[in-house]
């Protein structure tokens, strides 16, 4: 069965938008950071301790389900990501990081050094180790992990992964259809 597909946004007047970047195991944008194309190794500047990786991509559909939606996916397009970014900066959480979207478990040691959207016309590009293709306006991000513990028990073990973007974001107003068809999968799934 096809899912339905939300186009999120978000708005400069109230608090949509990302607050947190997660370290995760399992990025939702399923690409890690950057690993090395020989080995399964995740990248990760050993000497700097600097990790990198894309933490949104544009128009790439992220499954989720809720209790008002059920089943579906999520997009974010190339616009709606640069305004996530500019209010992220602007509100200043660019060091909010936590492991694994847990609430009261922030990362004091690990701080935002990079950031910058996918754009080979600018001359903003995938770095040449990187071992897949993204689109244009994906938001890729560099964090240093000065956090010694951090670093030996999950970045150097590979149980951190990627990152994941945490926040608020609005979906779109729903249609009759929508609901039609949104009642119609709650009756099938017996909810």
């Amino acid at each position: 069965m096809d899912l339905p597909i939300y186009k999120l946004s978000i708005d400069d007047e109230n608090e949509t938008g990302v607050t947190y970047m997660a370290l995760v195991d399992k990025p939702a944008i399923m690409v890690n950071w950057q690993a090395f194309s020989d080995q399964k190794q995740y990248f990760s500047d050993e000497q700097k301790r600097i990790i990198s990786g894309p933490a949104m991509i544009p128009d790439m559909p992220i499954f989720r389900r809720t209790q008002e939606f059920g089943e579906h996916y999520v997009v974010f397009d190339a616009n709606t990501i640069e305004k996530i970014v500019a209010k992220f900066f602007r509100m200043n959480q660019v060091n909010n990081v936590n492991a694994m979207h847990k609430e009261g478990v922030d990362l004091a040691g690990v701080f935002m050094v990079e950031s910058y959207f996918l754009d080979p016309e600018r001359g903003k590009s995938v770095p040449k180790n990187f071992s897949e293709e993204l689109p244009t306006g994906t938001w890729w991000t560099s964090y240093k992990v000065d956090d010694q513990k951090v670093w030996d028990d999950f970045i150097s073990t590979g149980k951190f992964r990627g990152f994941s973007v945490e926040g608020l974001f609005e979906y779109p107003p729903a249609t009759e259809e929508d609901a039609l068809i949104q009642e119609i999968l709650s009756a099938i799934n017996g909810k």
